[in-house]
């Protein structure tokens, strides 16, 4: 295996196309929304569309589509994407609000006082319509690119 097989992977290209085109569409429904362009938010956790859920439908649709529907990797690798789903929309979900609720906290307790300690990131993970319209994301961009 050389540097040139893993570029020239077409699962992963898909993959990583995938992941692209929703890390993209994160900042243009940012600045569509909240009337804020935030180029960090290319990089980062959270928010519509789910770019962990895209990238791994998008890789296992490939998979599918490269390997038939019935192989035993595409079975793994639909395996991995629910497992990532799952965690995206309940633990992830759950340590977003959990950080959000000690933000309020901190805000209340400290609010005449100086505290040296930031804010911990609310958004690190995703609602399941998020994680939805991420999983038809990396489909239709599987299906787009593989044929």
């Amino acid at each position: 295996m050389t540097l040139h097989d893993i570029i020239e992977n077409q699962v992963l290209k898909i993959g990583i196309s995938s992941w692209l085109i929703a890390q993209l569409l994160k900042v243009f429904l940012n600045y569509i929304f909240e009337d804020k362009f935030e180029v960090e938010r290319f990089v980062g956790s959270g928010g519509m569309p789910s770019s962990h859920t895209s990238f791994i439908m998008a890789l296992s649709t490939a998979i599918g589509l490269k390997e038939g529907w019935n192989s035993s990797l595409y079975a793994l690798s639909l395996g991995m994407a629910f497992i990532v789903m799952y965690d995206a929309t309940g633990v992830r979900r759950a340590t977003g609000k959990q950080a959000k609720l000690l933000n309020e906290l901190v805000d209340q307790i400290f609010h005449h006082g100086e505290l040296k300690q930031d804010k911990l990131r609310e958004l690190v993970g995703h609602t399941p319509f998020e994680v939805i319209v991420g999983a038809l994301l990396g489909i239709i961009v599987a299906v787009w690119m593989f044929h």
